[in-house]
């Protein structure tokens, strides 16, 4: 009986995710799908930031965790601002990169040169992952999401540089 539960909230779930987004007169379906996915992804990453500000005492984590906030809070809302985009959409679909709730509960319990270290790691998975998302519409129509998703790649690929040096301490 449980195994038949579960198989129909995953379905539930599945069905909620599967949903293809329609293109409109200003984006196409990818353009769209990528902000859907895109928008979590990046919550995701704020999150974790907020975590570091308040659970790390590196000075470079503490900047790096700024940073990521200061960057990925206005696209989140550009993102949400195009025409057609439901942002909950994907909210439990897990992308490239995304750390398990696990994950996350083990950055809340950490600290210092060991939160660091969770951090780094978690964050390197997580940017690699939005730069295989953002690759995806890097020759969209839209002038728009091809110039964000340019900027998240050359953006995430030089903080990724910056972290895989930074984590070599912990």
């Amino acid at each position: 009986m449980k195994k038949l539960i579960l198989l129909v909230i995953a379905a539930f779930l599945l069905a909620g995710c599967a949903s293809t987004p329609k293109a409109n007169s200003l984006f196409s379906a990818e353009d769209i799908q990528f902000a859907e996915e895109m928008i979590p992804h990046h919550e995701q990453a704020v999150l974790m930031s907020d975590i570091a500000l308040t659970n790390s005492t590196s000075d470079e984590v503490l900047a790096l965790a700024r940073d990521i906030k200061a960057a990925q809070a206005p696209e989140i809302e550009q993102m949400g601002s195009w025409a057609g985009v439901r942002a909950s959409t994907h909210m439990g679909h897990m992308m490239d990169g995304m750390l398990s709730d696990e994950q996350i509960q083990q950055l809340r319990d950490s600290e210092g040169a060991t939160f660091d270290r969770l951090f780094l790691e978690g964050m390197i998975a997580h940017h690699q992952g939005a730069i295989k998302m953002a690759q995806k519409v890097t020759r969209s129509a839209h002038k728009e999401v091809a110039a964000l998703a340019a900027a998240i790649i050359e953006a995430q690929e030089k903080e990724i540089a910056f972290m895989q040096e930074l984590i070599k301490f912990y």
